[in-house]
């Protein structure tokens, strides 16, 4: 095969894995690891994946987004923790967005029950979980919803959204950088993320450290406009420190 056959296979591979592993990938295909090694490196410089030591993982964007359900099955042990930090943020929050994505819902799982709580979410599958809670009454975006995340979106969802003031929003991002702030691949979501960071009084960003860097199509906030990151102790210390200093306190669980 030629080099950007072979690129196309090493990208397709990441993206139905998660993941690709250097040495397995120089087998798989019977070219040098070093080969390998550039055609991740050229991927990377195209924004397609993010390198890691010794493979690399799918950026989303806009041609490509994982589904939740494949989110319930990568790095559970890490989004758990991030939910376990990210629910003692709660304060006195009386109002709570839960944004779509499963790190979310971890979160969403973990509010506590003995406390009123009003929760407002675009995602169809906190909602449900939620629905019965004592204590806790949702509020379900309306607008169109994404097969894939399980997610209401478009200006049905923004214009409700418009009519609140929350308390505290945990937002998720399919990539956050310092340069370009938080990004995901989809317009819709994009807006209804954009409108949450306007009408929210607190903002918390959770996610896992390969999202880190990474960036995707559509813009919705700056990493200054929130009062915590939480993720796991992959993002090295130093890497936390460069996103603290401006602004956020960032919490490696």
């Amino acid at each position: 095969m030629d080099t950007d056959e072979r690129r196309r296979m090493i990208l397709e591979t990441a993206r139905r894995t998660g993941s690709v592993d250097v040495g397995k990938l120089a087998a798989d295909l019977g070219v040098s690891k070093e080969t390998v090694r550039r055609d991740l490196n050229v991927l990377e410089g195209h924004g397609l994946v993010r390198r890691t030591h010794g493979g690399a993982h799918p950026v989303e964007s806009a041609g490509f987004e994982t589904t939740l359900a494949f989110r319930t099955t990568m790095h559970v042990p890490e989004k758990s923790r991030i939910a376990a930090a990210a629910t003692e943020l709660l304060g006195d929050a009386e109002t709570v967005f839960i944004d779509e994505g499963y790190t979310p819902q971890l979160i969403a799982a973990a509010l506590p029950r003995d406390r009123p709580l009003t929760v407002v979410t675009s995602s169809l599958a906190t909602a449900g979980d939620l629905a019965s809670a004592e204590n806790i009454t949702v509020l379900l975006l309306g607008g169109r919803v994404r097969g894939g995340t399980l997610a209401t979106v478009d200006h049905w969802a923004t214009r409700m959204l418009s009519g609140f003031v929350i308390d505290l929003a945990y937002v998720g991002a399919n990539g956050i950088s310092r340069e370009y702030g938080l990004t995901t691949p989809d317009p819709g979501v994009s807006e209804v993320k954009a409108q949450v960071m306007r009408v929210a009084r607190r903002r918390v960003f959770s996610g896992v450290h390969t999202k880190f860097g990474a960036v995707s199509f559509c813009r919705f906030a700056d990493v200054t406009e929130f009062e915590v990151i939480v993720t796991d102790t992959g993002l090295p210390a130093s890497e936390a420190h460069r996103y603290s200093l401006l602004g956020p306190e960032v919490i490696r669980a």
